[in-house]
């Protein structure tokens, strides 16, 4: 036979027996003598057992009160510590943070922000998704990530777009070629020189395509991976135009980056969430980091 008393009944009980009487126990709970007497008269008809041998002047603990002791307190025990445990979930100080980004995002802007992070909360976890834009898109529809650092996606009816920053874009060359000693280019440079082109699934590639279009320039080549990118321009076979966020892919020691001009194009960065789900609050908390270290880095900016 089960006998299922309530938590109420039970801190009661506890209270009872840690200050020997029902008007101590009562003005510690905050409730009424006679309610008090009431929960315990419930618990004792539950368990069909006296807990407490009584009358006007004193109160003893019975038997089978004092049996049931160490587990009341137990229970009382493991349920503050779960709610304490709860309350540092809702205060967004525990839990997994889920995240998919573009690789360049995640090298630039992620290491740093988790780091600042778990200094202030060690026990939050993470879990770090790097996709091209399509399929981190996708892994955010599906609820493997809670949101996703990527460009811009066309309008969604399901997906939500919170802009963080613009990330320009800049021409990246040998560090003994002509041009690296120039204070800026601008795109038309693409029409004398062999353009190295990234994959057509890659976020870059409609940006460039997009600035390109009226210079009639297409690729020579197309790389697969930024860092591969470094490699073919170190290699002397062309130049190409990258986000500055994506110059923490390539090995720089032989490149140089050059601001582009004419026109400025800019990768719109920022925050992407699935519309109707509720994110975890460790997820809300660390968003708002993250965007708020980004505001004071864009500040102490000259």
């Amino acid at each position: 036979m089960r006998e299922n008393l309530t938590l109420q009944q039970l801190q009661a009980f506890v209270q009872i027996v840690a200050t020997g009487s029902f008007r101590g126990a009562a003005a510690q709970i905050g409730v009424s003598q006679p309610a008090l007497s009431r929960t315990i008269r419930q618990a004792e008809q539950t368990l069909q057992a006296r807990l407490f041998d009584r009358d006007t002047r004193n109160v003893e603990i019975t038997p089978i009160g004092q049996e049931l002791l160490p587990i009341a307190q137990r229970i009382l025990r493991e349920f503050d510590n779960s709610f304490g445990e709860l309350g540092q979930f809702l205060q967004g100080r525990s839990g997994r943070v889920a995240i998919a980004t573009l690789p360049s995002i995640g090298a630039a802007l992620i290491p740093q922000a988790i780091a600042a992070f778990r200094s202030q909360q060690p026990q939050v976890e993470f879990s770090l998704i790097e996709a091209p834009a399509d399929a981190l898109l996708a892994s955010i529809d599906e609820g493997h990530a809670d949101f996703g650092l990527t460009v811009r996606p066309a309008p969604d009816r399901k997906l939500r777009y919170r802009h963080m920053l613009n990330d320009p874009f800049v021409l990246l060359c040998p560090r003994d070629d002509p041009l690296a000693s120039r204070d800026s280019v601008p795109w038309s440079v693409f029409t004398t020189r062999p353009f190295i082109g990234s994959q057509k699934r890659s976020s870059i590639r409609p940006i460039t395509d997009a600035a390109l279009m009226r210079l009639s320039v297409s690729p020579s080549l197309e790389y697969p991976s930024v860092s591969a990118c470094g490699a073919l321009i170190s290699a002397g076979l062309g130049i190409t135009a990258l986000p500055r966020m994506a110059l923490d892919l390539v090995r720089m020691e032989k490149l140089v980056a050059i601001p582009l001009v004419r026109p400025q194009v800019n990768r719109s960065i920022g925050i992407v969430t699935r519309i109707g789900r509720t994110l975890p609050p460790v997820s809300h908390t660390f968003i708002e980091t993250l965007v708020n270290q980004l505001s004071l880095q864009s500040s102490q900016t000259p």
